[in-house]
């Protein structure tokens, strides 16, 4: 049987898919974090909790959300409250993972999706901000970041903290005020699976998406990777998978 075909963006959605667990909290964000949710209550995470950012909290998703504020995002869920709800819930520790998308990104996982080119107030190009990035990766237990790779986003140094990371490396989190044990977890992109290192917080390769090798990470990534030993393969999109996607969870093609 001939492996089904899909495009990246499929790829991505269904490898982040596979990181929720079932049961597990959830901050789900706008795009790709809400069809890869979809997917998972689907697949294998029925009991999944999905947190908007406007108030939705263990939403069913079974039509796709357009925006966080979406109606669809509170559609049978357990609660409907509201945006200082939701923050307040990641700073007392009832988070278990957040899912955000950024510009760049460094070796230490701290995300920009502010500005991209001079300074704050006359940037070459302005992005969206924050939103509710920087509450995300300060609070939540862990975050599992999801983006396109390439140097232009893989950076040694990136042109304005939104979202922190591990900051300049062990320690900074916590002296920063951050609570200890959180931080980034996994970076889900186009080439492969990325985490960090325990001791140092650096990026570390873990797992190749099918096609690619570890030259071509390598080549698309502005600074140096830790790259052990073992590295683990990514399965593709499964025919069941695909026919979700297509079929319930994004049946307009809006973001597939």
């Amino acid at each position: 049987m001939n492996a089904p075909k899909y495009n990246p963006n499929e790829l991505l959605i269904s490898i982040a898919s596979r990181l929720m667990e079932d049961n597990a909290t959830c901050f789900i964000g706008t795009g790709i974090p809400m069809l890869a949710a979809s997917l998972a209550q689907k697949m294998h995470a029925p009991n999944l909790i999905s947190m908007f950012e406007f108030g939705g909290i263990g939403a069913q998703l079974e039509k796709l959300p357009l925006a966080v504020g979406d109606m669809r995002t509170f559609n049978k869920g357990l609660v409907a409250a509201g945006i200082c709800d939701i923050m307040e819930a990641g700073q007392c520790g009832f988070v278990d993972y957040g899912f955000l998308g950024g510009a760049q990104i460094d070796m230490y996982g701290n995300l920009n999706s502010t500005i991209i080119g001079g300074d704050h107030d006359k940037p070459k190009v302005r992005l969206p901000g924050s939103g509710g990035g920087n509450d995300v990766g300060s609070t939540c237990w862990k975050t599992i970041i999801i983006m396109q790779h390439g140097k232009r986003r893989f950076m040694p140094k990136i042109d304005f903290i939104t979202t922190p990371g591990y900051l300049s490396g062990p320690g900074a989190r916590e002296e920063a005020g951050l609570p200890p044990n959180t931080g980034p977890y996994r970076v889900v992109t186009d080439l492969c699976t990325l985490g960090f290192d325990k001791k140092s917080k650096r990026m570390k390769l873990l797992a190749l998406n099918p096609g690619i090798t570890i030259n071509d990470v390598v080549e698309n990534t502005g600074f140096e990777l830790i790259i052990p030993g073992k590295i683990e393969q990514n399965d593709g999109p499964s025919v069941e998978e695909l026919r979700i996607l297509r079929e319930e969870v994004d049946q307009d093609r809006y973001y597939i």
